[in-house]
């Protein structure tokens, strides 16, 4: 028996026009979510998502929601119960809903806000993440130490990224370049997963722990414990330390292959988990939804 665990992306997937063919497809079916989804937050979620302009779905605000919405509708399509979910950052919060431990309009309306508090923690222009590749660990940590940078993503084997002050992150991609390795700086708004989330994670701890968290469907990986998680109280203790907490997911995806789990399917906007689960192991079996519902 194949065992599967759903992966949830996050912030960065999202695309103007996602889910349109789907909603023309399976319209009866996926409507209700977009109404639910205006109705929790008060603004036509649905027409900037097929619509946009694109300038304005990139903010941390409208992609959340965005893309939790999109990865909760393919869920539904898919209609199977995985093994074990995890998600990538933002993508956590997908995964709680679709287990049952958050409702779609909690999960909605925590993600919105959630958006909201990181991009006024720290200026825009302020902050910024590089990803890095073609280095080790070792050598990254070296580049951290010299130029105050964190590492924010553990993506693969082959690419960490960083995160922190702008000026920090643009010194730590000359200092990888200059090791030979390769530094890209990510189109981001804001330095997450860093101590300089800090504010935004105060902020949104009063938030989460005013919501019902129930038990979930199936255990779902906390991205700060990096394991199964089943009790919701933890669950909840636990997303309150997220938003600082680097997204260790090169270690996630080994967990679950040790706790025997094969099949990877990528449930939400594009392919990029699916693309770091097969450079993370050649073994496990790899998807994305569109390889899936085809």
């Amino acid at each position: 028996m194949v065992n599967t665990a759903f992966v949830f992306p996050g912030q960065g997937s999202q695309y103007v026009g996602m889910g349109r063919e789907l909603y023309e497809r399976y319209r009866a079916r996926v409507e209700p979510f977009y109404r639910r989804a205006c109705e929790a937050l008060g603004f036509d979620l649905q027409e900037l998502i097929f619509s946009g302009p694109e300038e304005r779905l990139k903010l941390t605000e409208f992609a959340q929601p965005a893309i939790l919405l999109d990865s909760v509708i393919k869920f539904e399509l898919l209609g199977q119960k995985p093994a074990y979910a995890v998600g990538h950052s933002l993508g956590e919060y997908s995964a709680l809903v679709c287990a049952g431990v958050l409702s779609l309009e909690d999960g909605l309306r925590l993600v919105h806000v959630r958006g909201k508090f990181m991009q006024e923690a720290v200026p825009v222009g302020h902050g910024g993440m590089v990803a890095i590749l073609k280095l080790d660990y070792e050598r990254v940590q070296e580049i951290c130490a010299q130029t105050g940078a964190e590492i924010a993503n553990y993506n693969s084997p082959e690419q960490l990224v960083l995160s922190g002050r702008r000026e920090a992150v643009l010194k730590a991609k000359e200092l990888a370049e200059a090791m030979r390795g390769k530094g890209i700086e990510l189109a981001v708004s804001a330095p997450f997963h860093s101590s300089l989330m800090e504010p935004a994670e105060e902020r949104l701890k009063s938030e989460i722990e005013r919501v019902r968290f129930s038990a979930p469907r199936f255990p779902v990986v906390s991205t700060v414990s990096g394991e199964p998680e089943t009790d919701p109280q933890r669950l909840q203790e636990l997303l309150t330390r997220q938003i600082t907490a680097p997204v260790r997911w090169t270690e996630y995806v080994l967990r679950l292959k040790s706790l025997g789990v094969t099949r990877f399917i990528e449930v939400g906007p594009g392919e990029v988990l699916t693309k770091l689960n097969k450079r993370i192991d050649r073994e496990i079996e790899a998807l994305s939804f569109a390889q899936v519902i085809a």
